[in-house]
Order: C-alpha cells, then structure tokens, then sequence
C-alpha cells in the first residue's frame, strides 16, 4: 500500500509539473506566481491565528471564510515548483528538486490540513477549530523547516 502511494504521488507530480511547464513562458512567471499564493496563504493564516490567539475577536463566519479561503489556496503553489525554479529571487532550498517525493508529500499534507481546517471552521466549534488550525500551522512550519530558506 506504502508503495502505490508513494507512486501516485509521484505520478502526481509529473503530472502536475507537465501541467505547469504549459502554464509559465517564463521560470520568474513561475516563481511570481507562487510567492502570491503563499502572499494569500499568509494573509488567511494570519487573520485566522489573530483571532485564535485573542488579538482580535474571534467572529465564526469571517474565520470560516478564511479557511476556506485557505483550503483553495494551499493547493495552488506547488504546480510552479518547476525545473529551472530553484535560481532566481526565490528562497526554494534546492532540497526540492532533490527530494521531491518528500516535497510533494509535504504539499499534499499541507492542502489536506487545509481542508480539514475548512471543514472543522464549518462546525463554529473555537476549539475544534484551534486543533484543525494547529494542524494546519504545524505542516507549513515542517515545510518551512526542509524546503525554504
């Protein structure tokens, strides 16, 4: 079974990664264009965290925007992780291209964590919401951790 995953997410990839090379003319297109996913990640997270952690407060249906805001977003970056993507203005550790079993597993955590945040936002439940929203947080961070400068 750990086999056939790990070849559907390989196959994943090359798919993906086919797909992207037909999206970008350029690498820097590739590289501006998931820089701005992360840029609206960041701007979902960061309300979401604000209003969980009691620097604002915490209104249910703007939070449950926002997650699901974030579940569509966190699916978008990983198609301009494209060859040829690691040079230029870009803090993408080479360990990407190397790894890049590791990288789409990573990603694919990421857009599931995403998900199950939209999904547990729905319930309204601050506290359902806070361990989804952990979750969440935790898989950027280990991306983070490998694969970012």
């Amino acid at each position: 079974m750990k086999k056939l995953l790990t070849l559907v997410t390989l196959l994943a990839g090359f798919s993906m990664q086919s797909q992207a090379n037909t999206l970008f003319k350029e690498k820097e297109d590739a590289i501006e264009y998931r820089k701005a996913a992360f840029q609206l990640i960041r701007y979902q997270i960061g309300d979401m965290g604000d209003m969980l952690k009691g620097k604002v407060p915490f209104d249910a249906e703007r939070f449950k925007q926002r997650a699901h805001n974030a579940a569509q977003l966190s699916n978008m970056p990983w198609e301009a992780f494209i060859a040829g993507t690691d040079k230029g203005d870009t803090s993408a550790l080479p360990e990407i291209w190397s790894d890049r079993a590791t990288f789409d597993k990573k990603a694919a955590d990421f857009a599931k964590y995403a998900q199950a945040l939209a999904t547990a936002s729905e319930s309204g439940d601050k506290k359902v919401i806070a361990k989804a929203f952990g979750k969440w947080a935790q898989g950027c961070k280990d991306c983070h951790k490998s694969f970012k400068d």
